[in-house]
């Protein structure tokens, strides 16, 4: 059994080595916060790692995702502990995955007691969306099929941060909003990475969309993410928001312009003015 600092330091360290977006507003939301959303977003980030790896055929990753996600199910149901499963299924991809995924009973373990089961209830629904879409091959279609895939693999982490603000302190928020929250960030990364993607033989556009009508898609659901941060009151819930949604803003303005990202001091300058403004 790690102790709780020691699971602290290594889920802050993992988080600053996977996520540039979410390590400084997790970093500055208040203890116990901080916990329940840095777990919450390991947890994803894990089930991640596993439908992003190129090394993984597609019929292992699916059955990966749905093995996991029946794991975490059984940890809901019956309240067993899971590192054993977890350790049994990850065995034969010891030197695949990341630690990141490999630690997934970690982050679980130093969730939060009383929000533990909400957070694994939407890393569950994620992990067998992302296996529905592994054996769909990652094909979007339709503006409904662009919808369905950006609905698991980011708006559920609005939801996920909906149930958590709940928790904390009583906080509501909308949840369409907060799906639309998730699906904007998730849109900025589609429009910054479609090109990499394309190298590797996979399109998140809908069939015939060119780029200004993802730009479109972009902006429709950063403004729902703008309308949901309106409903937060809570100082350190409302900069936590702020600073990954003032991102995904200047990245659109920037890919708008011609260039692949912002600048270091760019960010650094959304960041000081999403934590100043109030």
């Amino acid at each position: 059994m790690k102790t709780h600092m020691k699971l602290q330091k290594d889920a802050m360290k993992v988080l600053k080595e996977t996520s540039r977006t979410f390590f400084i507003p997790i970093k500055l939301l208040a203890p116990n916060l901080k916990e329940a959303v840095a777990s919450a977003y390991l947890c994803m980030r894990a089930i991640d790692e596993i439908e992003d790896h190129e090394d993984i055929e597609v019929v292992e990753k699916s059955n990966l995702l749905n093995e996991v996600s029946s794991i975490l199910e059984n940890k809901i149901t019956t309240g067993a502990p899971i590192d054993q499963a977890l350790d049994e299924l990850f065995t034969p991809y010891q030197s695949l995955l990341p630690e990141v995924t490999l630690r997934l009973a970690d982050w679980v373990e130093f969730c939060p007691d009383t929000i533990t089961d909400k957070v694994l209830e939407s890393t569950i629904i994620m992990g067998r969306g992302m296996a529905k879409w592994a054996e769909k091959d990652w094909v979007v279609k339709t503006r409904e099929d662009l919808d369905d895939y950006t609905y698991y693999v980011a708006g559920l982490v609005g939801v996920m941060l909906t149930d958590i603000w709940r928790w904390y302190d009583g906080t509501e928020t909308d949840r369409e909003l907060a799906i639309g929250f998730g699906r904007g960030l998730q849109s900025v990364n589609i429009l910054r990475n479609y090109k990499e993607d394309a190298e590797r033989d996979v399109d998140f556009f809908p069939e015939d969309w060119k780029l200004d009508q993802m730009f479109s898609y972009a902006e429709e659901n950063l403004a729902l993410a703008d309308a949901y941060i309106k409903d937060i009151e809570t100082t350190t819930i409302l900069n936590f928001c702020k600073i990954p949604l003032a991102l995904a803003h200047g990245t659109l303005d920037a890919l708008k312009e011609g260039r692949e990202k912002m600048s270091r001091t760019e960010v650094v300058a959304v960041v000081n003015q999403a934590i100043r403004t109030k």
